[in-house]
């Protein structure tokens, strides 16, 4: 009875919202309802998978408690005119606690930043995540003043945040040929299950783009300070390999591993310090890696718990620019099917 209660309240929370332009009289917003839910059923339960590898839960119902943290790392160094510079830089870690509610693939999540709230957090980062049996994307964007870390530019061998404004945006794109037995949603998204061990071939592209450079406030700070500016646009194509491995004594233990490194097929990265210009050389060998990670354990088939990792590493590197970023993220969370 307290299951049948909290599933009609979670489906007018969740759909609450598309019911706006309906008619005032409960008949037809009730028939809408009941339409619109009937389709995102249908579709639920007719994704196409091979049933003795892949199953989808009967419960419709998804609720997800998830803890998040990010963090950003940049390496960069050049030389202009005789003058060598070095930057090993790395942003302030953001944490967040997200409730997330799905009903039938139909998700909406609410999410806090406690450092945020008090104060002591004032980057901006959007992610992006979706994950269906065939494809599979990430997005991020991140804006940030919280670089700090070592820089050797002259007198100056340290740099504390405010001193740099970094603008960067993440793509990274698959398509998973094994669809019908090997499941990212299984291991990512838990709205599958993965019942055997199974692994896939991928095919991917990447992008990566951004800026990097000093703000107003160091210059105020440090009126010698150089002005320094970092900008990079980096696509790359490539393939990889992910693999569901199941064990258990009721295969209730998922644990997924999968790599897609890309080769760079065009980039444009540009160094400038104090108006002075070095770009990087076309013809060099350059890589985007994309690693992904996740262990989940079933305490039956409606509770669940677990953590996912996902990094973006790029190796830019010749020599006039080397650029190197290391984007993360790690979640846990503890999920309950209704």
């Amino acid at each position: 009875m307290r299951q049948s209660v909290l599933r009609s309240i979670l489906f007018f929370i969740l759909l609450g919202a598309l019911s706006v332009g309906v008619a005032a009289q409960s008949e037809p917003k009730v028939g809408f309802l009941k339409r619109l839910d009937n389709k995102l059923a249908k579709h639920y339960f007719t994704s196409k998978y091979d049933s003795d590898y892949v199953a989808r839960p009967h419960q419709r119902w998804l609720l997800r408690l998830m803890v998040n943290q990010t963090g950003d790392y940049i390496h960069a160094k050049g030389t202009i005119k005789d003058v060598w510079s070095k930057y090993d830089l790395h942003t302030k870690h953001k944490t967040t606690l997200s409730l997330e509610v799905n009903y039938c693939d139909l998700a909406i999540s609410y999410s806090i930043n406690p450092a945020k709230l008090k104060g002591n957090y004032d980057d901006y980062e959007f992610n992006f995540e979706y994950h269906a049996q065939k494809f599979s994307v990430d997005i991020n964007y991140q804006r940030a003043t919280s670089l700090k870390g070592d820089l050797k530019l002259g007198n100056f061998t340290h740099l504390d945040e405010d001193g740099i404004l970094m603008k960067v945006f993440n793509v990274a794109g698959y398509y998973v040929f094994n669809n019908r037995k090997f499941s990212y949603p299984a291991a990512l998204y838990q709205n599958y299950y993965q019942l055997r061990s199974a692994g896939s071939w991928l095919a991917g592209a990447s992008y990566q783009g951004g800026s990097v450079k000093t703000t107003e406030e160091l210059k105020e700070r440090s009126p010698q300070a150089p002005e320094v500016r970092l900008r990079f646009t980096n696509i790359g194509i490539g393939g990889g390999y992910g693999y569901n491995f199941v064990f258990g004594k009721h295969a209730q233990w998922l644990l997924h591993l999968s790599a897609m490194p890309t080769f760079v097929v065009y980039k444009h990265n540009k160094l400038t310090v104090n108006d002075e210009e070095i770009s990087d050389d076309r013809t060099s060998l350059n890589m985007i890696f994309n690693e992904r990670a996740s262990l989940v354990y079933h305490f039956s088939p409606r509770s669940f718990v677990g953590a996912s990792f996902i990094m973006s590493n790029s190796v830019f590197d010749d020599t006039n620019v080397v650029i190197r970023q290391n984007k993360w993220m790690l979640r846990t969370f503890v999920g309950l099917r209704l």
